[in-house]
């Protein structure tokens, strides 16, 4: 079980094996002085604290009240962190949960407008909350982290693992607390179903590895000539 700097992402990308990650050689930061946290298996990852489900200026929600098809509605919350409804005005909601804003709704509609309301608050879209993905895959970049987000469906937005990437290493680096945490996944694995799809929190960051041998095999195929029979190469260890 290798140790991770806390100050890990600023990336250079990863080079290696689950056991043999490690800071990179960029990152200027003396060994003595720097914080480490530990590398965990896949499973144990923890989920961050509760902070990461709230919602924030110029997030989207979606108002349902269950058997009130004209209370149903999308709604975003303006700059301020303040959203507008139906018989209840503008109220702030900014570093609320949805869950919470629920209890507020159903508690106002309550109040002589519905009878016993039955609220539900979904996140649409976001602005506050995202996840960053990095390295070898199609489109690296700042996402929102809407809905229920797993690793797979994560990697989808980026537009997929590139052509070189280490499909058998994929790093989610998560911050729990005043811990950094790291655990690293086989997307082969995930996608056959051998491991689940692991969730995908707000402020993650997740990181695909190149891989050297598959460069490797491009340009050497590249550069070859037509050939009869199959090309085979050997790699030293």
């Amino acid at each position: 079980m290798k140790l991770l700097p806390k100050s890990w992402p600023n990336m250079c990308v990863l080079a290696a094996s689950a056991a043999l990650l490690g800071a990179c050689a960029s990152d200027p930061a003396p060994l003595q002085t720097t914080q480490y946290v530990s590398v965990l298996d896949a499973d144990q990852l923890p989920a961050p604290l509760d902070n990461t489900g709230i919602l924030g200026p110029l997030d989207r929600v979606r108002v349902d009240v269950f058997g009130v098809e004209e209370l149903t509605r999308e709604v975003q919350i303006d700059g301020s962190g303040r959203m507008s409804y139906p018989f209840i005005g503008s109220m702030d909601v900014s570093g609320k949960a949805p869950a919470a804003i629920e209890t507020l709704i159903a508690a106002r509609l309550s109040e002589g407008y519905v009878r016993d309301p039955q609220v539900s608050v979904n996140l649409v879209d976001t602005v506050s909350q995202t996840i960053a993905i990095e390295g070898e895959v199609e489109s690296p970049g700042i996402y929102a982290a809407a809905g229920q987000l797993t690793l797979l469906r994560a990697l989808a937005l980026a537009g997929g693992p590139s052509e070189f990437a280490l499909r058998e290493q994929v790093v989610v680096f998560r911050d729990v607390g005043e811990d950094r945490y790291a655990a690293v996944y086989n997307l082969d694995a995930v996608r056959r179903g051998a491991l689940n799809d692991p969730r995908i929190y707000a402020n993650d960051i997740i990181v695909l590895g190149d891989s050297p041998r598959r460069r490797s095999i491009d340009r050497l195929v590249t550069i070859a000539p037509a050939l009869a029979s199959p090309l085979v190469i050997l790699f030293t260890r």
